[in-house]
């Protein structure tokens, strides 16, 4: 991945952190993006200590003219962004007959209308480059749901499709976009629910693999989606998850 510029979404922690790492390590440049400065710097910090070639920057991905202008700055004072990660992401739970609309509104803008406003920025280049890799972070909520999280679900499935009618429009400019889907995987955002111990067994008896999974066993299936390798795949959906969605 020598000679390519990659830009990752909500990467300050967790899977975008890990994927940003990933593609580093793999010889991208990488572009982090947080909505919190103080987690950014230290994102970059660790990495660069790495001795990886990272930028930070910070901006709101559910604001189109703070990306738009983001981008900008980016592709003038650095360079041109061959991949882009939508992994942007957050969780409000709430019964679905008493979800405030605030908190459906929030998480549609994170999980899905983010990836719309930061693609569109990025994309013009792309189509003139005829190049160009777009990968959205789906999750296994995309096929399947539980209680409390039907804007969540409803977002990653329509980040699913997004995806899909995305690589439609693009792939006759030489350009892939595809969904990397986890199952349940060990970050800050679902750390509450790895130390509930009926939740832990749940999702360990679901999962034929047993267990939880890792951020870092994301990174070949994003490798994979960034590089030449997966030149002629778009439209699809990878699902790392141990098993889950295919068993009952």
């Amino acid at each position: 991945m020598r000679g390519r510029r990659a830009l990752v979404t909500g990467a300050g922690q967790g899977i975008g952190f890990a994927l940003a790492r990933g593609l580093g390590a793999a010889g991208a440049e990488v572009l982090l993006n947080d909505v919190d400065p103080a987690r950014l710097e230290q994102a970059v910090a660790a990495l660069r200590g790495e001795g990886l070639v990272v930028h930070g920057r910070c901006f709101d991905v559910t604001n189109g003219a703070d990306v738009e202008r983001s981008v900008a700055e980016i592709e003038r004072g650095i360079g041109p962004v061959d991949i882009v990660i939508n992994n942007a992401g957050i969780h409000r739970r709430a019964p679905l007959e008493s979800m405030p609309l605030e908190l459906w509104q929030e998480v549609l803008d994170v999980n899905l209308t983010s990836a719309f406003l930061v693609t569109r920025a990025v994309v013009g280049g792309m189509i003139r480059r005829r190049a160009g890799k777009i990968i959205t972070i789906c999750s296994l909520n995309c096929e399947v749901s539980r209680p409390t999280i039907a804007n969540y679900a409803a977002a990653k499935g329509g980040l699913k499709m997004l995806t899909r009618a995305m690589a439609v429009e693009w792939a006759r400019h030489n350009i892939q976009v595809n969904g990397l889907g986890p199952g349940y995987m060990r970050t800050a955002m679902t750390g509450t629910l790895t130390i509930d111990a009926d939740f832990d067994r749940f999702i360990c008896a679901r999962t034929p693999a047993g267990r939880w999974g890792e951020p870092r066993e994301l990174i070949g299936t994003a490798v994979f989606l960034a590089s030449r390798a997966s030149d002629f795949v778009n439209g699809q959906i990878l699902y790392v998850d141990g098993g889950l969605l295919a068993a009952l």
